[in-house]
């Protein structure tokens, strides 16, 4: 079974990090989510949401651009 650890757990074969994912015997990784030091990894067979850019929301009121008329305050 696939796990991902919540916590760093280190044995003889490895040194897993929290995030790191590794396959286990299906009874150590039941001991371990068990245990609360990891969860399961669901299979590559289920779709994932894929979330949507969000639109740019301006108020209204005057554009935002430079006025080509002369004021009078810039050097000349």
């Amino acid at each position: 079974m696939k796990i991902r650890m919540l916590v760093g757990l280190a044995g003889n074969e490895y040194a897993l990090s929290p995030g790191d994912e590794r396959e286990f015997p299906d009874k150590e990784a039941i001991r371990l989510i068990d245990a609360g030091y990891a969860v399961p990894v669901a299979e590559e067979k289920t779709e994932r949401a894929v979330a949507q850019p969000a639109t740019e929301k301006r108020k209204k009121g005057k554009a935002d651009v430079v006025s080509d008329e002369d004021n009078g305050g810039g050097d000349r």
